[in-house]
């Protein structure tokens, strides 16, 4: 069975996605056409002249069903290629524009809304990685059409909720397979926070919550604090201090990308903890790999984690940075405590999330959507 496999955006875990299908579904061929991950506003409302005009020949080959990210603007895309338009098609949701935060420094447009409104009103199927970002894009989809003046037609929401489905990204089964229980005999307990460095997932609340978990420990931190992930060539401020406040306190460990895959899957396999101060996250898959790994979640009780890890796993937060720094201050100063004294709780079980587990699933979906199911017999979102 042939599927041709558009990503009009290809970040990191979009690559991670589309490469991780192929992989374990080899049953399938696959022909993927990827966008690269820049000129987010051009990209998302140019990305269907962009796969038209540079790659209509392999687009225009027979296949059997179509995929496309949320980030190709299937409406424009349909129309510029018949043979598309043909195709059953599932619009996969990474994230939605509807629930990603504004930064304060972009100029505020309803187009990357209505472009992804209109491509999931053309795709047959929708899948979104998490039910909470199936519900915010069904929420925020309700919002824009209410705002319209007029001519608005009834039920849209109600047929992309039937139409839609919950299909996380799966893991790669050999972070299970590695997977240790972090030893403290030797070495101090170990904090990772492995996010990409932008606003969105707030350094400024991880650089007030270390500067009171100082104060706490006076001024010398009882563990290593490794800060990692994916940089771009603005850097939020609140780097610079954290880096000089975690040096001060001998806390320093790995700085900046970790660009080799193994040396950066040991490093996880090495810490105790994973943290997150995300404003936003779809599914969290950087500390679901480190729970996979077996680093205990430190993470905030909003979006998709208390959906993911549970609430006990999770610090309040409301907003405020002040408040939502000393509570994230007191989770990480109980976990460092008890760890120190040996007492090492079991990480939560997100084995249900690897590829071995979600494989059938995925090909379930697939046959279906060349087939012309009416249903998609994955997780129940009633």
């Amino acid at each position: 069975m042939k599927g041709l496999l558009l990503s009009g955006y290809d970040a990191a875990s979009h690559r991670r996605w589309r490469l991780g299908l192929e992989r374990s579904l080899p049953d399938f061929q696959f022909t993927q056409v990827a966008l690269p991950p820049r000129y987010f506003s051009w990209r998302i409302r140019g990305s269907s002249l962009s796969l038209a005009g540079l790659s209509r020949e392999v687009l225009e080959q027979p296949y059997d069903f179509l995929i496309a990210t949320s980030m190709v603007d299937l409406s424009s895309l349909r129309g510029m290629l018949p043979a598309i338009a043909r195709l059953p098609t599932l619009l996969y949701f990474h994230e939605n524009q509807f629930a990603y935060p504004a930064s304060g420094q972009q100029h505020h447009s309803l187009e990357p809304q209505m472009v992804t409104l209109y491509s999931a009103i053309c795709a047959d199927r929708l899948a979104f990685n998490s039910r909470y970002n199936r519900r915010t894009f069904l929420e925020g989809a309700e919002a824009l059409l209410g705002k319209m003046p007029d001519l608005v037609p009834r039920g849209v929401v109600d047929a992309l909720a039937a139409k839609s489905s919950v299909l996380p990204v799966p893991l790669e089964d050999e972070l299970f397979l590695r997977k240790s229980a972090p030893k403290l005999r030797a070495n101090r307990p170990t904090l990772i926070w492995n996010h990409r460095w932008e606003y969105d997932k707030n350094p400024r609340l991880l650089l007030e919550a270390m500067g009171r978990i100082c104060e706490h420990y006076r001024g010398r931190l009882p563990f290593v604090a490794h800060i990692v992930g994916e940089q771009f060539r603005r850097e939020p401020e609140a780097f610079a201090p954290l880096k000089q406040l975690l040096q001060q306190a001998g806390a320093l460990g790995n700085w900046g990308y970790v660009a080799d895959a193994e040396q950066y899957r040991e490093l996880l396999l090495r810490s105790h903890i994973a943290l997150s101060t995300a404003d936003h996250d779809f599914q969290g898959l950087a500390v679901l790999e480190a729970v996979a790994s077996g680093c205990l979640p430190v993470v905030p009780k909003h979006q998709v984690y208390p959906e993911m890890l549970g609430d006990n796993w999770c610090y309040p937060v409301t907003g405020d940075l002040h408040s939502d720094a000393e509570a994230l201050a007191m989770r990480l100063v109980e976990l460092v405590d008890g760890l120190l004294a040996d007492r090492l709780p079991a990480a939560p079980d997100v084995s249900a999330l690897a590829w071995s587990g979600q494989r059938e699933i995925y090909r379930q979906c697939l046959h279906e959507l060349a087939g012309g199911a009416t249903q998609l017999r994955t997780e129940s979102v009633s």
